[in-house]
């Protein structure tokens, strides 16, 4: 907290120079509102990286696999607001509300997420680049993963063979599966990379948000899905149940989504949020 400190201390100076009586109040208050700086942020994210990196195998296979579950509920909130809407232009900004309901719970819920990984671990291998570290980010990127699309394949083929949703409701979500996958492997990952830099950004975001961390959730998220930008777990859930509905095959979920998709997602992810932001960071060391 030192650079808002010092921030503080300059501004009291200018204001004390313009003859401006403040009370030890003020100037309390003055630095409360002064926003975090960019170290300041930098820190709070690679510090719980830090954290992130030394749980247990088992702690992280846990989390991942309830966030992978959690993922679901935006594909049923997206297919409820899909079934009971008017096919009208302005349906598609509801619907993507929906979206945003996974992330709030795996979020808020402290739950792990795949590619909040791709900036929250990345900042400790940028500060210490060796090999240690290095193999650390691998393998909790390996248990996150495979714990996430383990969740969201049991949730999509419990929603896909139960019946628990009524048929209108079943029909959106395999609509919505059909159109993830509706696109060539580079336009995939294209648009994946789009995902992985936005849901890094809202990881970016966070510390600095406070009491509008909800708020900052669903504006991005939303954004992600009413752009269509493939997030790798949120989609996997989507593309998941057209696959348990024999309405797309394996190999189409591999090769038109999950391998553009988490190639897309960790560029987006590591290159324009973590290095860059840990770029800036380290010129303002110098």
């Amino acid at each position: 907290m030192t650079q808002n400190s010092d921030r503080a201390s300059q501004a009291i100076e200018l204001l004390g120079q313009q003859k401006l009586e403040l009370s030890d109040r003020d100037r309390e208050e003055i630095i409360e509102r002064i926003r975090p700086t960019a170290l300041i942020i930098h820190e709070t994210i690679r510090v719980e990286g830090e954290s992130e990196l030394c749980r247990p195998v088992s702690a992280l296979a846990w989390s991942g696999l309830a966030a992978g579950l959690s993922m679901g509920f935006s594909l049923v909130a997206q297919g409820v607001l899909q079934a009971n809407l008017p096919q009208q232009s302005w349906s598609s900004i509801i619907v993507s509300l929906g979206y945003s309901i996974g992330f709030v719970i795996v979020v808020m819920g402290r739950q792990q997420l795949f590619t909040e990984n791709t900036l929250t671990v990345i900042l400790p291998l940028l500060n210490d680049r060796r090999r240690k570290v290095f193999m650390r980010v691998l393998r909790l990127w390996g248990i996150v993963l495979a714990s996430n699309l383990l969740g969201a394949f049991i949730f999509a083929s419990i929603v896909a063979q139960v019946g628990v949703f009524p048929p209108e409701f079943q029909k959106a979500f395999g609509e919505i599966g059909l159109r993830v996958i509706d696109g060539g492997f580079w336009i995939t990952l294209l648009r994946a990379i789009f995902a992985g830099w936005l849901i890094a950004l809202m990881v970016w975001l966070l510390p600095a948000a406070e009491s509008s961390q909800l708020w900052v959730i669903v504006i991005i998220t939303s954004l992600v899905g009413l752009g269509e930008f493939p997030h790798i777990i949120a989609g996997s859930v989507e593309v998941f149940y057209a696959v348990a509905i024999k309405a797309v095959s394996w190999s189409e979920y591999f090769g038109k989504f999950m391998i553009p998709t988490l190639i897309g997602n960790i560029l987006g992810g590591v290159t324009l949020v973590a290095a860059l932001n840990h770029a800036q960071v380290a010129q303002d060391d110098l």
